[in-house]
């Protein structure tokens, strides 16, 4: 085989030069907090599980009661058979549970988010995002007809500033996926309703997790009873499953239900899925335990980075990134980790901001302390060794 007009092993050796690199790791078995790969065990601390609901033998019953009753497929887009009973059970317990009219779901957030803004927007609209917001937010961004405009990291004056009334929406993710800090919902709520522009939340690491009845970030922030006018948020994190939804007025829903290719076009969720990740929507309300045992965990966490001198970024979520800057320590940093028995993530350009490479920490609430105290002592050590000024 020849590259012909694609060049790839050229473009794949210089991704290896700057450190930049990707490979899959295959896990051959995922229990709790540990995961074993290429025959070795390790302490994971990646997983976006962070209330362990994968693991959640209700959540599990669930999914094979789904597949008894559904089988293992839709079979089907939504639009032809593969919209069934369990996944309209879904949708209006998620509407009850938010306070909102109405649920439509999708195979996963990188659909669900580029449905939204190529469904909506035209090219006489803006969308305006905030600079680090999710790549699948981005890119619908970038590479749709609407114009894009990007306002500096939760910075709600710079918002202001590139704000015209009522040309389109602003989007901002609630918990920041790569950062782990918060967005000033109630900031881009206000400046929303004063230009008569909409706005969207991706809280797909704040839903389960944060707030009352893990309601998700505008619930924790306080952020009064009206919703975005779209809220994104997924089932692969605090809920256990997979998939994403979108919810709003009945009237988005039935927009997009009509005008969104990537649901139209899409075979849907299987009914199986559907099912279990109902479960986690009901167990998720009342876990009020899981939900204390990660805040301990992170607490734990960020109180013995600080004693030891280690840079986090100021989070108070369960993702707490390490900031490294330079790709290649970082990778070097990761793979010591692992050496000692601890799965931890490097994140590097363009996944994050040039020279602004580091571990992605993440905590669950089936992390112990004797797991944290452990990652940490490995951690100050190695750190001494592989990042260097």
């Amino acid at each position: 085989m020849v590259d012909g007009p694609f060049s790839l092993a050229s473009a794949l050796q210089a991704r290896q030069e700057q450190g930049l690199l990707r490979a899959r790791n295959c896990s051959a078995q995922v229990i709790g907090t540990r995961m074993v790969v290429d025959g070795r065990e390790y302490i994971n601390f990646s997983s976006n599980d962070y209330l362990g609901a994968s693991q959640n033998p209700l959540i599990r019953s669930a999914w094979q009661a789904g597949l008894a009753s559904w089988g293992a497929g839709s079979g089907a887009s939504p639009l032809v058979t593969g919209y069934t009973a369990a996944h309209r059970e879904l949708e209006e317990a998620i509407a009850e549970w938010l306070n909102v009219e109405a649920v439509m779901l999708f195979s996963s957030g990188f659909a669900a988010n580029q449905a939204v803004i190529k469904s909506l927007l035209a090219a006489e609209h803006t969308v305006w995002q905030d600079r680090l917001n999710h790549a699948s937010l981005q890119e619908a961004g970038s590479q749709h007809c609407c114009r894009m405009r990007r306002f500096r990291h939760n910075d709600l004056a710079h918002l202001a500033a590139l704000l015209a009334p009522a040309q389109g929406l602003i989007v901002s993710e609630g918990v920041f996926s790569m950062d782990g800090d918060q967005a000033p919902c109630a900031g881009l709520q206000a400046l929303a309703r004063q230009s008569k522009n909409w706005w969207m939340l991706d809280d797909a690491h704040g839903l389960g997790v944060h707030g009352t009845n893990g309601r998700g970030t505008l619930a924790y922030q306080g952020v009064g009873s009206e919703q975005p006018d779209v809220l994104m948020a997924t089932f692969g994190k605090a809920l256990g499953t997979a998939g994403a939804f979108v919810a709003g007025r009945r009237e988005l829903i039935d927009y997009l239900v009509n005008f969104s290719r990537d649901y139209v076009y899409s075979t849907h969720m299987p009914p199986a899925q559907a099912v279990a990740t109902l479960a986690a929507v009901r167990w998720v309300q009342s876990a009020d335990e899981p939900r204390a045992q990660l805040q301990a965990a992170v607490r734990r966490f960020r109180q013995g980075a600080h004693a030891l001198g280690l840079p986090l970024l100021p989070s108070e979520t369960a993702i707490q990134p390490l900031l490294v800057g330079d790709s290649l320590q970082a990778m070097t940093l990761a793979d010591a980790m692992r050496a000692r028995g601890f799965w931890i993530s490097a994140m590097r350009p363009p996944t994050v901001p040039k020279g602004e490479a580091r571990l992605r920490i993440t905590l669950t609430a089936a992390h112990d302390e004797q797991q944290v105290d452990a990652m940490l002592q490995a951690l100050v050590q190695e750190w001494s060794r592989c990042v260097h000024d």
